[in-house]
């Protein structure tokens, strides 16, 4: 299984955000720091607030940031939220398939495991899980204490 480049820029937006210690983030200035465009990243914002994981203000001095605590996301709650589809075979398709084992093929029984394993463990992470560690998180980023990054 493959997470999708949007899952992906998901969680290092909410990263960005978590490890920004509450302050507002501009998207231009996460774009930076990631290497990626403004609007692959607004296009993925959406979502992200919808969920309630972000929250956006508008204004001059506006700009983005958790909604909740970066402990009580989960990276499932996240994965979930920005990928459209967990087939991890053909027979996983709603739409049906040709097989002649469909339901009663012991691979489909193992991918399903498989894919309930998956799950598993991202529930048991969080964002906060992703930057606390790291304490260089921060100044990877560009944002050192009392240096905002503009964008």
């Amino acid at each position: 299984m493959r997470l999708t480049r949007q899952t992906n820029y998901a969680i290092r937006m909410l990263m960005y955000c978590a490890a920004n210690d509450g302050q507002l983030s501009r998207v231009g200035a996460i774009a930076t720091a990631y290497g990626v465009s403004d609007l692959f990243l607004f296009k993925i914002l959406q979502p992200l607030v919808e969920a309630g994981f972000m929250e956006t203000v508008r204004g001059r001095n506006g700009g983005i940031r958790l909604a909740k605590p970066a402990g009580s996301i989960s990276l499932l709650d996240v994965v979930k939220t920005t990928e459209e589809n967990f087939a991890m075979a053909e027979c996983f398709e709603d739409d049906g398939t040709d097989c002649p084992l469909l339901g009663s093929c012991a691979l489909n029984g193992a991918l399903h495991e498989a894919l309930d394993a998956f799950f598993a463990v991202l529930g048991r992470h969080t964002i906060d899980d992703l930057v606390v560690p790291n304490p260089m998180l921060g100044s990877l980023l560009g944002l050192e204490p009392g240096i905002r990054p503009v964008a």
